[in-house]
């Protein structure tokens, strides 16, 4: 699997790398404008991105900018919905209008801080991107 993290905060980048590792490579990211850089090369060179796990608050681009950036650039590619990125947004903003509005962007799942290993792999379970281990 194709990983992505988004997100300033390096302990909450490294701990995510962690939980991730063991699923693929995992490339890092600080903000929205270098994930969407990231991503589109991606998609040019035909080797898109299977999960982006994705901070809001961030400095240059926020995450829903970037996220609403990333669904535009699959509809310039072509990409079908079915065929997207999943995309994760990991964030301390919890508020229901938050929420909604990531959701309304495109994302498929979206987890509040703190990240345990057992919601997140719950989250790429239900996405179909890994199988559940028997014990986390």
């Amino acid at each position: 699997m194709k990983i992505m993290i988004v997100e300033d905060d390096v302990p909450s980048r490294d701990l995510l790398q962690l939980f991730l590792a063991d699923f693929g490579q995992c490339d890092l990211a600080s903000n929205g404008r270098q994930a969407l850089d990231a991503v589109e090369k991606a998609m040019d060179a035909g080797n898109p991105y299977d999960l982006i796990c994705m901070d809001i608050m961030m400095p240059e681009m926020d995450g829903m900018e970037a996220l609403r950036a990333i669904r535009r650039l699959e509809i310039k590619h072509f990409i079908k919905e079915s065929d997207s990125v999943k995309i994760i947004m990991v964030t301390a903003k919890g508020q229901a209008g938050d929420v909604m509005d990531a959701f309304d962007s495109g994302c498929e799942a979206y987890i509040i801080k703190p990240v345990s290993k057992e919601k997140l792999y719950a989250q790429l379970e239900e996405l179909g991107l890994i199988a559940q281990p028997d014990s986390i």
